[in-house]
């Protein structure tokens, strides 16, 4: 009885320490009020209008560019895809063959589906500094000045970088280029019409960068999706690991039954110092979770104790060895692991009062050399 309610016990820790393992690209769904955004920034703008005719105009004249400012609210739906609206404005160029450049008023308000590649392409990762979002979008523009066609539709191409300031504020860099009708601007001699809609001269463009901050409303992050299959993996392990335990726990108890049921009066000491030596002389396992190298079951230190016991009382020297099952990760890793292993229950004697000096720590790697194997996660104890 109380071998399973040590059993009982163990289960309950090891359910609480072991961190369960998630999938990479899956997310539980939030609610619909949440993953909500709203940002505002400040933007530059170039135009390159239908009005001109020929390929001798300054690509990057400071007389095609404008400023202006955008304000968004937006929702992220999954962590790759999300969509946006935004208000961009207030001032734009028309640019002209003869040079006579000038300033009109207008605001633009489009809708634009967001792709998140980095959440897409590596997972979602809600401390990742840099997100890498670009996007594409429709919708209307209206000139609020004279002499141009008042509304049209706008197509609308640009990137959008995020970066990660804190939980809830983004810092983000925006590349954009918007294409409309010639006719838009507020210049009336257009020849626009004489382009059919598929050449780029049919069009007025503005090119423009912003830049400015974003915050995230409410809940903003995305909870994990359990890997189902690698947590029933786990689990049979770790019952198994328990069950190899409980089998270890009741032979020993079987042979101390044995050992009272034979010995003489207790006014002979040599068959206690007898049971105690043997007990100390054999090495008492301490197993461990998979790629885990913290101790499963405190439990296993029982043993482990009376060696320690032993060693101090007469000048002994430990050894600890530490294990890893070769049949899951790399051969460094799990010479890696065994390492970790042998010196986290190494830590444990110097606890129990045992000196550094006295405790050998090896490291055997990958082995399978017991049983089912995930017995083989652990870390033997000895006296040398």
């Amino acid at each position: 009885m109380i071998a399973l309610a040590f059993v009982g016990f163990a289960s309950t820790a090891m359910a609480q320490d072991t961190v369960a393992p998630t999938k990479k690209y899956s997310v539980a769904t939030n609610s619909f009020w949440a993953n909500w955004f709203v940002s505002a920034g400040i933007e530059s703008n170039a135009a390159y209008t239908s009005q001109e005719q020929c390929c001798n105009k300054n690509p990057f004249s400071v007389d095609r560019t404008t400023l202006g400012f955008n304000v968004a609210i937006g929702k992220w739906f999954t962590p790759g895809i999300g969509l946006r609206t935004k208000f961009q404005g207030a001032w734009a160029k028309q640019v002209n063959t003869r040079d006579d450049h000038h300033s009109y008023e207008y605001w633009n308000i489009h809708e634009d589906v967001l792709f998140n590649l980095s959440n897409i392409f590596c997972g979602y990762n809600e401390k990742r500094v840099w997100n890498c979002i670009p996007y594409v979008g429709l919708g209307v523009i209206r000139n609020m000045s004279e002499g141009g066609k008042n509304y049209d539709l706008t197509y609308n191409v640009g990137l959008l970088n995020n970066f990660r300031v804190s939980k809830h504020f983004q810092v983000f860099f925006e590349l954009y280029t918007n294409w409309f009708e010639g006719s838009v601007d507020a210049y009336k001699h257009d020849n626009w019409d004489e382009k059919k809609k598929p050449t780029s001269r049919h069009w007025d463009k503005l090119v423009g960068a912003s830049v400015g901050v974003t915050y995230n409303l409410g809940k903003c992050t995305w909870e994990k999706v359990p890997d189902v299959d690698a947590l029933m993996a786990m689990n049979k392990e770790q019952m198994d690991a328990l069950n190899a335990s409980l089998k270890e726990q009741q032979e020993e108890n079987a042979r101390l039954r044995e050992l009272l049921a034979n010995q003489k009066p207790a006014t002979d000491t040599k068959v206690v110092v007898e049971k105690v030596t043997e007990v100390a002389s054999t090495a008492q396992s301490v197993f461990f979770n998979i790629n885990s190298s913290r101790i499963a079951s405190r439990k296993d230190l029982v043993n482990v104790k009376e060696v320690a016991e032993y060693a101090k009382a007469n000048g002994k020297k430990i050894v600890v060895t530490g294990y890893a099952d070769s049949k899951t990760g790399s051969s460094s890793y799990n010479q890696q692991l065994s390492e970790k292993r042998a010196n986290a229950v190494a830590n444990e004697l110097v606890k129990m009062g045992v000196n550094r000096d006295n405790i050998i720590v090896e490291a055997k790697g990958g082995v399978n050399t017991i049983a089912p194997y995930s017995y083989n996660r652990r870390a033997t104890v000895k006296i040398q």
